[in-house]
């Protein structure tokens, strides 16, 4: 029963109290087990399952990556060392997006800014433009894949 847990939750501690609550139960109701022609080890495997579901159910267990603490010269640094090449990447990144919104036409570049610089829904965006949603949803669709052609072709 311990195996069988032990694959299913991937935590010795957990896996290990499963098993002794499953146990617990085993022996609280060994009074109504009756004999099915399955062997005794089903039964118990099928209460181990059970209690693991619940705890799936339950949602305490979770999958945690470990990350270092703040003072650990392990963990991920804070400092400006780390920090001026990501400032180049961002810069990078809006030069490369400005360049690619330049290959629109002026309807496809204003539709791609109100949708997702100014964050408006089609709708809004319909408003703003005077278009039915369905032009807004065409333009913007057509936009987007001419702009992961052009980044496509500049980041190439």
């Amino acid at each position: 029963m311990y195996g069988f847990l032990l694959v299913r939750t991937r935590n010795r501690h957990l896996a290990e109290d499963l098993t002794q609550e499953a146990f617990v139960r085993a022996l609280r109701r060994i009074d109504g087990f009756t004999w099915q022609g399955v062997a005794f080890a089903g039964w118990l495997t099928t209460i181990a399952k059970n209690l693991w579901l619940d705890e799936l159910g339950r949602g305490r267990t979770r999958w945690e990556t470990p990350v270092g603490e703040f003072d650990d010269p392990r963990g991920v640094s804070t400092g400006t060392g780390d920090r001026v090449p990501r400032d180049l990447e961002a810069v990078e990144a809006r030069e490369t997006v400005r360049a690619a919104l330049k290959t629109l036409n002026a309807r496809q570049r204003h539709c791609v800014e109100l949708r997702y610089l100014d964050e408006l829904t089609p709708q809004e965006t319909a408003l703003v433009t005077g278009q039915t949603v369905g032009a807004v949803r065409t333009l913007t669709c057509r936009a987007l894949l001419k702009l992961r052609w052009s980044i496509g072709a500049v980041s190439a």
